[in-house]
């Protein structure tokens, strides 16, 4: 696929990785070496929905600060991005409907690793909601026919985590992978490196430990439109390891 900007899943990790300058410069250093795009497009794990919904289309004023009993900073956190209405129409056609718009702004599965990627916050962004109706392959499919976005300069992405159990979470933990969220990483990793559509599409079935690494999926589903957008590239992973053992760092881009 001859394209000119990637397609990407981008790990969000935790509210906390606003302040973490460290595992921030993960971040930061992959966007910078990223082309500038004209546009973002994002599907957020923290956004879920009945159907297709288009989010705040103006300066992203009113962030969503879906979190709680974290450090006062993070509810002060800004990240006034501007909108892009003008990709609305586009989105329109390649989907062959009209989707609604939703004054909703963004979420922290969204400007929490863009606040590393592109600090200066220039760059239009247009969210989209995950809608709970749609398959793992229909969302694919989404991604499909949203490819062609990428030719125009815009960067489409999912965010979520390649492993989310929050139930499973101890302070205790280091960085080291306990073994039962490794081997799922491991074969999330094989799989998009052989490009094994089949297998990713049912992990539930096919991959190790999936239900205990996801006990709910909104967190993997981003992963599927980013694939389907990146269908035939290189895949990479910008970022990676783990935090508490349980949680992994890995993003994915497909493209160069």
């Amino acid at each position: 696929m001859n394209t000119s900007l990637p397609s990407l899943f981008v790990s969000h990790g935790s509210p906390m990785l606003l302040l973490d300058q460290v595992e921030g410069r993960d971040y930061a250093l992959w966007g910078k070496n990223l082309p500038k795009p004209k546009a973002i497009l994002v599907f957020s794990a923290h956004w879920e929905g009945n159907s297709l919904t288009f989010g705040e289309v103006d300066t992203h004023q009113q962030l969503i600060y879906d979190f709680y009993g974290f450090p006062d900073e993070l509810y002060k956190v800004q990240y006034p991005s501007p909108g892009a209405p003008w990709l609305i129409e586009e989105i329109n056609s390649l989907l062959g409907m009209q989707i609604p718009v939703k004054q909703r702004g963004l979420d922290h599965g969204v400007y929490a690793p863009f606040i590393h990627m592109w600090p200066k916050a220039d760059i239009p962004v247009l969210q989209m909601s995950l809608p709970q109706t749609m398959s793992d392959k229909d969302l694919y499919e989404m991604g499909r026919q949203l490819a062609p976005l990428r030719d125009h300069g815009v960067l489409i992405i999912g965010a979520g985590a390649l492993t989310h159990n929050l139930r499973a979470w101890n302070p205790q933990l280091g960085d080291e992978p306990v073994e039962w969220a490794k081997v799922f990483d491991d074969w999330v990793e094989k799989t998009l490196v052989e490009g094994d559509i089949d297998a990713l599409l049912n992990w539930k079935k096919l991959a190790p430990n999936a239900t205990l690494n996801h006990p709910t999926p909104e967190h993997f589903r981003p992963l599927f439109i980013a694939a389907g957008a990146g269908l035939g590239d290189s895949v990479t992973f910008p970022t990676n390891g783990f935090s508490y053992g349980i949680f992994t760092r890995r993003s994915v881009q497909f493209g160069i």
